[in-house]
């Protein structure tokens, strides 16, 4: 972490501006338009000019057709899935998930911190013909989720404060009702309990630690009970039994 002193050092303003670029288009879905960003940032129309045709030619920004709006690509969302840490996370957890989802017949997905909220980077579909799931590259909190108090509930206090202080809108402090329950996550080492974004799911999530016992990541499952099955398939998988399979799972995958 750097220092006021340190930051006005070691300035860099045309990649600052860059960066300022890629920050705001990646909260605008649509898009926005050229004077939408100048006037956003503040700038000249010179000094952002400039800065989206680089952008654009190195392929991190993508033009409309008309002309007049631009976007991110998924350039940074690949360097990301590029990253050799990521990666071998994935690659090691995704047959684990799948053999879970087959089993199960819930979906599953893999959630880690990054800054400040957790981001889902892999995911697993079951084969029935209902399910619940989020798409990869979604932002969740670390409060009001399952998999975000699962992650918070697992780390020791000063991190635990590093990673609030990152999120957004909100401080270092853990709220005391939000504390009671990561208690409770810490005791028995998992959390079962309703989403509080969905009626009638129930969110399962279990830690994935490294080998040297650090939580990296979490396994979430958004449990949904299933009435039937098809004649050739076997009988839905109760929330108990689900729940052992995945914490099965989560020790399988904590071999990294």
């Amino acid at each position: 972490m750097t220092t006021d002193s340190e930051d006005k050092r070691y300035r860099a303003p045309a990649l600052d501006k860059g960066l300022d670029i890629i920050e705001l288009l990646a909260l605008q879905p649509r898009g926005m338009t050229r004077a939408e960003i100048v006037s956003a940032l503040g700038k000249s129309h010179s000094e952002i000019y400039r800065m989206i045709e680089r952008l654009v030619a190195r392929n991190y920004l993508s033009r409309s057709i008309e002309g007049d709006r631009y976007a991110l690509t998924m350039k940074l969302f690949h360097l990301g899935a590029l990253y050799p840490p990521m990666r071998r996370l994935v690659g090691h957890v995704q047959p684990l998930m799948d053999e879970f989802t087959s089993q199960s017949m819930q979906a599953v997905h893999l959630v880690v911190a990054d800054m400040g909220q957790g981001l889902i980077v892999a995911r697993s579909s079951s084969r029935a013909a209902w399910e619940f799931r989020l798409r990869i590259g979604a932002l969740l909190g670390l409060l009001d989720t399952s998999s975000g108090q699962t992650l918070l509930a697992f780390q020791d206090e000063e991190q635990a404060a590093y990673m609030l202080r990152a999120a957004p809108e909100t401080g270092s402090d853990i709220p005391p009702d939000i504390a009671k329950e990561l208690a409770i996550i810490r005791k028995t080492g998992y959390r079962l309990g309703a989403s509080r974004q969905l009626v009638g799911v129930t969110d399962i999530s279990v830690p994935v630690q490294s080998a040297y016992g650090v939580t990296v990541a979490v396994l979430t499952c958004p449990f949904l009970p299933l009435v039937g099955t098809a004649p050739d398939e076997a009988d839905p998988m109760k929330m108990e039994d689900t729940l052992q399979l995945l914490r099965e799972t989560a020790k399988q995958a904590s071999t990294i």
